[in-house]
């Protein structure tokens, strides 16, 4: 059931490198939010630890923050991610190869025998590349959210993966630190509709001192 879920988890990875529409991207992200917060559940089991981890997940991951999105892109009226810095088909095509090159990857990385047949290592890498690559090959700043938002998915899946050994407390600070983040960009966007009448991050070059 984890490997299917992860495996689910990429291909999402790979619709918002070649999608250009952002409602779209914004509800493949929520999906993906809404299939981790299963994760725990079914890497550990049911536990009252893996539950919470679970709940915090979905309603952070699967339905706050891109509800906040989505109010986000209705105030600014945009629909589209136009002209990225690298075309869909060059993103796509760079996804394919991060992914399987996060896969050889962690064929060398001496693992724990009961997580050599799994997905998570692999998958954790995968995303967070993909993550970084729809951060750095857009121009429209709730993109690179969504870029964010996919890299910080990826930390979750290795902190699943370590839930056992590591507190509670850690593993909500990893969700609270993608709240904070979320925000902190959520005012940054607000700032740049303000003063350029757009989201194309590349107006900031403009800025003088």
């Amino acid at each position: 059931m984890a490997n299917l879920l992860l495996l689910a988890v990429i291909l999402i990875n790979f619709f918002t490198l070649g999608s250009a529409r952002l409602v779209a991207c914004i509800r493949a992200v929520a999906l993906q939010g809404a299939l981790l917060a299963l994760l725990p559940l079914a890497t550990h089991g049911f536990s009252g630890h893996a539950l919470l981890l679970g709940a915090g997940a979905l309603l952070l991951k699967g339905i706050f923050i891109p509800w906040l999105l989505l109010r986000a892109i209705r105030e600014v009226r945009i629909r589209r991610e136009v002209e990225p810095f690298i075309g869909f088909v060059p993103t796509l095509i760079l996804g394919a190869l991060v992914t399987a090159g996060a896969f050889i990857f962690a064929d060398f990385l001496p693992l724990a025998p009961e997580h050599v047949a799994g997905l998570n290592v692999p998958t954790a890498l995968a995303t967070m590349f993909s993550g970084f690559l729809l951060l750095i090959t857009r121009r429209k700043a709730i993109t690179q959210v969504l870029g964010y938002l996919i890299l910080e998915n990826g930390i979750f899946i290795f902190a699943v993966l370590l839930s056992a050994a590591l507190p509670l407390m850690v593993e909500a600070g990893v969700l609270l630190d993608l709240l904070v983040g979320v925000f902190v960009m959520g005012i940054v966007l607000n700032q740049i509709s303000r003063e350029f009448a757009t989201l194309n991050t590349e107006r900031l070059t403009a800025l003088k001192e």
